[in-house]
């Protein structure tokens, strides 16, 4: 797999996620003792805490990098930029007072895994050597 296909793929994803996010069918309500937010929230999929800022980020994410997959430079900073920030989500997801986003993002449960999955990936793909990276883009 290169740059041009991960960024792409993230980028089906995530504005996929930003939208089933939109569907109430699809977003079980939270558990009685799940943490507290000064906003509305449920769990997509029954497992992943979202509400309609959580779902506007994933759509806004998703369409970045459906713009920035077609070209190397882009996509590279597509990625370090996703690290960065998806790492530093996973960290804000293991502190309580920091794992709502002060109350309005939920970043707890399930999301810190996936969070941290995202963040690996996308460093994969944005820190690598650049001579990789431009080989592939040659031979893509």
């Amino acid at each position: 797999m290169n740059i041009h296909n991960f960024t792409l793929g993230l980028g089906i994803v995530f504005v996929l996620v930003g939208v089933l996010g939109f569907i109430p069918a699809l977003v079980a309500p939270p558990p009685m003792n799940a943490p507290a937010m000064s906003t509305e929230y449920g769990l997509l999929l029954g497992l992943f805490p979202v509400n309609f800022l959580h779902n506007i980020v994933h759509l806004g994410t998703g369409v970045w990098a459906l713009f920035a997959y077609k070209d190397v430079a882009n996509a590279r900073l597509f990625n370090q930029t996703l690290a960065v920030a998806y790492g530093i989500l996973t960290i804000m997801g293991l502190i309580p007072v920091l794992n709502t986003t002060f109350g309005f993002i939920p970043l707890f449960g399930h999301d810190i895994w996936l969070h941290a999955l995202i963040a690996i990936g996308a460093a994969y793909f944005g820190f690598r050597s650049f001579a990789r990276t431009e080989s592939e883009h040659h031979h893509a």
